[in-house]
């Protein structure tokens, strides 16, 4: 299917006391396209949106929402997005629909239609049922109250920087739903988390973001292939010292493509060949003796493992 841009940068920067936190960043999001912007704490995620969507001025390169630039044509680009940012941005006094009526109202939407409009996303969100201020919510509510308010103008473009941040397992999944059904509308999302799984679900195309600059971009599946390698075995050492004996051994296995110590006793070794080569990893990485090791567990590499093999950290660091 062709697709049509509908956000792009070129060599997009901004500086900070003189280190460039967003380092000439090229991103494209098409209409219908979700992109899942990736990167560890400070790699200069919620910076790019900011500048996207008109907060904060780029210190170099372009920007430009449905071919607004985000410097010269600041209001118009204003008009057309909708923000769902980490900071609740309520009105604590009003109710929830009183909110969505009021933020469709100073995007020019008639009252009936705007009442129409909060009605069906709170059903959608769940919370069709909240009847009282907003200030007596919870913050997984506020949370859902916030994607709501960053849709009910029905916005082209959506920027949501961790939009499921401190939800329940089944509040989660009905925002996951609820984006899913906004990407089938061919609305162009961007989208910053620290779940991996929701990146790898919700996600057409992953950019892989550190100290600013992009390492890495493609599908999740893509990226899995590319910097995954395969499987990944865990070992759960009995003491933390075992964790560097084991780890010395595997290294030395032309199979094992990479290691990490997760704590103090738990060892993620990265291989190819499968099955096979797990064998061999126990029989000649770990000598075929297993008494060092409390348990093992071996799985495919997740998006998490690949994060974790091109940053050196793990996402929340």
């Amino acid at each position: 299917m062709f697709m049509t841009v509908a956000l792009d940068t070129t060599q997009l920067v901004k500086i900070y006391g003189g280190v460039a936190v967003v380092d000439h960043l090229d991103l494209v999001v098409n209409h219908g396209e979700l992109v899942g912007l990736l990167g560890p704490n400070g790699a200069g995620k919620t910076t790019t949106i900011r500048m996207l969507c008109t907060v904060l001025a780029p210190d170099g390169g372009t920007a430009a929402v449905l071919g607004l630039d985000v410097q010269r044509e600041k209001a118009g680009v204003r008009s057309l997005i909708g923000v769902a940012p980490q900071e609740h941005a309520l009105y604590d006094l009003l109710t929830a629909r009183e909110n969505l009526a009021f933020m469709a109202a100073m995007h020019g939407i008639p009252p009936v239609e705007a009442h129409e409009r909060a009605d069906e996303l709170l059903g959608k969100l769940g919370l069709a049922g909240r009847k009282d201020r907003v200030k007596n919510f919870s913050g997984g509510m506020k949370r859902r109250l916030d994607l709501a308010m960053a849709t009910v103008m029905d916005p082209e473009v959506i920027f949501l920087d961790e939009p499921t941040a401190g939800l329940d397992p089944q509040a989660r999944h009905v925002v996951w739903d609820f984006i899913r059904e906004l990407k089938a509308k061919g609305k162009a999302i961007l989208l910053t988390t620290h779940d991996m799984l929701e990146a790898d679900e919700l996600s057409d195309r992953v950019v892989i973001i550190d100290h600013g600059k992009v390492i890495a971009e493609g599908t999740p599946q893509a990226l899995k292939e590319r910097h995954g390698e395969g499987s990944v075995a865990e070992l759960r050492c009995k003491h933390p010292d075992d964790v560097k004996t084991l780890r010395e051994r595997v290294a030395k296995l032309d199979f094992v493509t990479f290691t990490h110590a997760n704590g103090d006793t738990v060892l993620s070794i990265n291989f190819s060949g499968g099955v096979m080569n797990f064998a061999k990893l126990l029989n000649q990485g770990l000598g075929g003796d297993l008494s060092l090791v409390e348990s093992l567990s071996l799985r495919q590499a997740s998006l998490e493992d690949v994060f974790l093999r091109l940053t050196g950290r793990r996402l929340r660091e």
